[in-house]
């Protein structure tokens, strides 16, 4: 099983939700975060005052899948996400050693 958290840009959000529920993931975490990266922040002018946006708002996507899914659920997140310009977002994969759903007790690929 793996990990796979991705940051996207925030308008995106539906798009790679459509996309992922196309190939089948039925689970998702979503969390509203701020950061920066190459984009590192932009001005903007509020009420005649020009100050700096130092942390971009995005999405943080998280979800677990098996790892037979993995170049799929990338492929889906990269084409629903891109727009081709800075501050896409980037997508990390992370080993899962083990999971368990609360309700019911299944593990491992059966708590997916």
């Amino acid at each position: 099983m793996k990990l796979i958290i991705a940051t996207i840009k925030p308008f995106k959000l539906e798009e790679v939700r459509l996309a992922l529920t196309d190939i089948g993931i039925r689970g998702l975490m979503v969390t509203e975060i701020k950061g920066f990266g190459s984009q590192s922040g932009h001005t903007e002018i509020y009420r005649g005052a020009e100050y700096a946006v130092n942390f971009v708002p995005k999405i943080k996507l998280e979800l677990v899948v098996a790892s037979d899914q993995v170049d799929q659920v990338l492929e889906a997140i990269t084409k629903s996400a891109r727009t081709g310009k800075i501050g896409d977002g980037k997508i990390f994969v992370l080993d899962v050693l083990q999971a368990m759903r609360v309700r019911t007790g299944e593990t491992d690929q059966d708590a997916l």
